[in-house]
Parts: C-alpha cells; sequence; structure tokens
C-alpha cells in the first residue's frame, strides 16, 4: 500500500520549534513533489510548503517564510518541516502529501490541495500564548 506517514505533533509555547517528520512507505515516493498544509476547523485547508522531487525547488507560505523549512532526506524515504518562532496562530492539524501527477514543480500549482495524490493523517500542532 501507498503510505504517508506524519510524526512530530504537540503541544508547545509561542516560540518554541518543532520538526514534523512524514515518512514515505515506498522509495517511489521519492520521485514526487512533495508538500506541507495546515487545516483549522472551520477553515479550508492551507498551503504552508512545497519541495520538489530533488529538493531543488522549495516554496513557503508568506505567513511562515522565514520560519519554516521543508526538507527531504531521499535516503530515508522521509521528508521534514522545521517550524521554528511558532505563533498562536500556527495552530492547526498539519498534513504531509505527495504530488505523483505532475512532472514540472511549479509554485502555483504546488500551492493547490486538489493536485496532490496522496495524504498523510494528519498531526496536531498546538502553540499556545
Amino acid at each position: 500500500q501507498v503510505q504517508l506517514v506524519e510524526s512530530g505533533g504537540g503541544l508547545v509555547q509561542a516560540g518554541d520549534s518543532l520538526r514534523l517528520s512524514c515518512a514515505a512507505s515506498e522509495p517511489t515516493f521519492n520521485n514526487y513533489h512533495m508538500g506541507w498544509f495546515r487545516q483549522t476547523p472551520g477553515k479550508e485547508r492551507e498551503f504552508v510548503a512545497a519541495i520538489s522531487r530533488s529538493g531543488g525547488s522549495t516554496y513557503y507560505a508568506d505567513s511562515v517564510k522565514g520560519r519554516f523549512t521543508i526538507s527531504r532526506d531521499n535516503a530515508k524515504n522521509t521528508f521534514y518541516l522545521q517550524m521554528n518562532s511558532l505563533k498562536p496562530e500556527d495552530t492547526a492539524v498539519y498534513y504531509c502529501a505527495a504530488d505523483a501527477s505532475s512532472y514540472y514543480s511549479l509554485s502555483r500549482y504546488l500551492r493547490i490541495p486538489s493536485n496532490y495524490d496522496y495524504w498523510g493523517q494528519g498531526t496536531q500542532v498546538t502553540v499556545s500564548f
């Protein structure tokens, strides 16, 4: 089966850091563009960050730019979201996702949730004041 398994969420204080991990079940995911999204109850899923298959291109939402870093370790079939200087407004369920359908790593394309083919289960990140 194809699967993305997330870990690293939790309850932290404003200003703290967390690293989210997304482990892929198959090495073939190393050929896919990967993204992180987040969702708060009552709101639509929001783009956070994306990375091209090779890691050569990265994209970030304006709200997290300079604080979050997306990376991947294809040798471990894993990619990450390092979150620094966390704010209460970062509180959300965070999802990792894989784009198995597109060839080009266009910023506009990778910001749209419907363009991704596989999703993790989500991990809760809560940032207290």
